[in-house]
């Protein structure tokens, strides 16, 4: 069975063509007209394994929040999707990821259960054109539209560039272990998920 998916989003503010292939190989075409967004899908990509295109014409001239954000909730749809009824999965994924002198912590559980715990300080308003303050509001909308769990934070770090990195890094391998087929089974005594 194909763990693929695709999503199409029109908003008055955004419209995003989202695909996404969970058994790929971490390849990616990528353009969000945001540089270090793009830059940071990219990385989640490579490091979740997950073949990912997203194409998004935003309203950038505003800002970068509807982009960030839409994008976040196209990703989590086609997570969702992409997973089906989850049989077979592993359900959980961590990861510890550093980025010279940061070091990010991302745990994930596609339970059916949103929730977020985000806790990541930032001392710059922006890196390159994504605000700081959207990088909650894209996994927020990421772990509410897929209906995960997903518990973040940094743990240290100076530069806040290398902060993002390594939750967007630490959530890919998260995401990666979470996705990976172990069994026959749905990973719940419920026996749903």
């Amino acid at each position: 069975m194909m763990r693929t998916s695709t999503i199409k989003r029109t908003t008055n503010e955004t419209s995003i063509t989202l695909e996404i292939n969970l058994d790929g190989s971490g390849n990616s075409d990528i353009s969000t007209g945001v540089g270090f967004l793009d830059h940071m899908l990219t990385l989640f990509s490579f490091h979740s394994g997950i073949d990912l295109t997203i194409e998004c014409k935003g309203d950038i001239e505003v800002d970068d929040h509807h982009t960030t954000e839409d994008i976040g909730l196209a990703l989590g749809q086609a997570l969702l999707s992409a997973l089906g009824n989850k049989k077979g999965v592993n359900r959980y994924g961590s990861s510890y990821v550093p980025m010279d002198e940061a070091l990010a912590r991302v745990v994930v559980d596609f339970s059916g259960r949103p929730y977020l715990i985000y806790d990541a300080k930032f001392e710059r308003e922006k890196v390159g054109m994504l605000d700081t303050q959207n990088v909650k509001e894209f996994f927020k909308s990421v772990s509410n539209e897929s209906k995960m769990n997903c518990h973040m934070d940094v743990l240290y770090g100076e530069n806040d560039h290398h902060k993002v990195e390594a939750l967007f890094k630490a959530f890919g391998r998260a995401v990666k272990e979470a996705c990976k087929i172990v069994s026959t089974e749905i990973p719940s005594t419920k026996g749903v998920l």
